[in-house]
């Protein structure tokens, strides 16, 4: 078996648990969809968040889709200029039999990170 890795990003509304949350769990869904992740697959999850989200932990959000027997660890981001607001960013790794190249997801104002992955046309 191998491991491979992805990474995604969105922005939260507002600094509320709810609202973290929420958009954790878009942005795990979305990731999990474009690249066809089954639970048992999941390794395990990274989540980082900006300094100016406080009010919940993102992970919560992988524990109500299930991913209860995943390990996961949050941190706070280093606050870089340009960042966008409310940013909250996973790696997720995964193992399969080979290793794949997974395709990340950018939502919203992340696109701004990589603009390689907005939509064409």
């Amino acid at each position: 078996m191998a491991v491979s890795a992805v990474r995604g990003a969105t922005v939260a509304k507002e600094n509320a648990q709810q609202a973290i949350w929420d958009a954790t769990e878009e942005l795990l869904q979305a990731v999990i969809a474009q690249n066809g992740i089954q639970k048992d697959e999941v390794v395990a999850a990274f989540f980082t968040m900006t300094p100016d989200l406080d009010a919940a932990f993102p992970a919560y959000a992988a524990r109500r889709i299930g991913w209860t027997d995943v390990p996961l660890l949050g941190a706070v981001e280093t606050p870089v200029p340009g960042t966008p607001a409310r940013m909250i960013r996973i790696l997720v790794e995964i193992e399969r039999p080979v290793r794949e190249k997974l395709r990340p997801v950018y939502l919203g104002e992340t696109l701004s990170l990589r603009p390689d992955l907005a939509p064409q046309g």
